[in-house]
């Protein structure tokens, strides 16, 4: 699952440098599609097929976007019938704006819930603690250290967006995130959120229990 994910993620990458170069091409030559990704944006871009100079490369270029968008659906297809068989992806879902990437990504990277005798220790391992600075009278502590799963702690860092930004009603992890916004920033938010998923979400594997609100 994690090497399908990493493919997917590649895809994406690939696909947006595409959609990049698409626009900039575009640009070149006066016209402008705006912004977007889905089916309006391509039907957009193709009304331009028939300017000279500007069409051959134009088809090119969306010809091979459709072929990275179709094999990104079908990678989709993979992880969501993993995470419909995964018990552990189906605990984690249960917490709102945890979806199957992020599901199926930290279930595959903590493996055995109890190679970690604490929850809070996989916040550890995936980096997400902040720095410490000690030297002499020095001691202060940074920003995280990015230096474990970089792939997990992305979707993480999204799941906690989603959290704050996207996610219905309130709850009290929600609520929490927010109080840590208002206070010193979204940024500090988000961060601090995907810490506290990785000891809830070690928590409920462990333990086999859904998320409770």
């Amino acid at each position: 699952m994690r090497s399908v994910i990493a493919t997917r993620s590649h895809l994406v990458e690939a696909r947006v440098r595409l959609d990049n170069m698409i626009l900039g091409i575009c640009a070149t030559f006066g016209f402008k599609p705006g912004p977007g990704q889905g089916k309006s944006f391509i039907d957009r871009v193709m009304t331009a097929a028939d300017v000279p100079g500007l069409g051959q490369r134009i088809t090119a270029l969306v010809a091979a976007r459709t072929g990275l968008v179709e094999q990104i659906r079908q990678l989709d297809r993979v992880l969501r019938e993993f995470a419909h068989q995964s018990s552990a992806c189906r605990q984690l879902m249960s917490i709102s704006g945890v979806g199957v990437q992020t599901s199926a990504a930290f279930a595959a990277a903590i493996d055995q819930a109890d190679r970690f005798r604490q929850s809070r220790t996989a916040g550890a391992y995936f980096e997400l603690v902040p720095r410490r600075h000690q030297s002499g009278e020095i001691d202060w502590t940074g920003r995280i250290t990015k230096q474990g799963d970089s792939m997990v702690r992305k979707l993480l860092y999204e799941a906690a967006n989603s959290i704050l930004t996207r996610s219905r009603g309130s709850f009290a992890l929600k609520t929490w995130a927010q109080k840590i916004a208002k206070r010193r920033g979204l940024r500090k938010a988000r961060v601090a959120l995907a810490r506290q998923l990785t000891v809830i979400m070690h928590a409920m594997l462990r333990d086999g229990t859904l998320f409770e609100a």
